[in-house]
């Protein structure tokens, strides 16, 4: 008779390979984030600007 029991050994590379991949999925929305911040940025930066150059304060 064959016993088939699960250690520790063969489920330990299945729960890595979920830890990378929810690094992976927080490292891209972090960037999604970052970009979207840069967007915000260059925005505010533009009307900052644009008051500078006509004189509205």
């Amino acid at each position: 008779m064959m016993e088939t029991s699960v250690s520790v050994f063969s489920v330990l590379p299945m729960i890595m390979i979920i830890v990378y991949g929810l690094f992976i999925l927080m490292g891209l929305y972090a960037l999604y984030l970052l970009i979207k911040l840069m967007i915000r940025g260059i925005e505010a930066l533009d009307i900052h600007l644009d008051e500078k150059r006509n004189r509205r304060f």
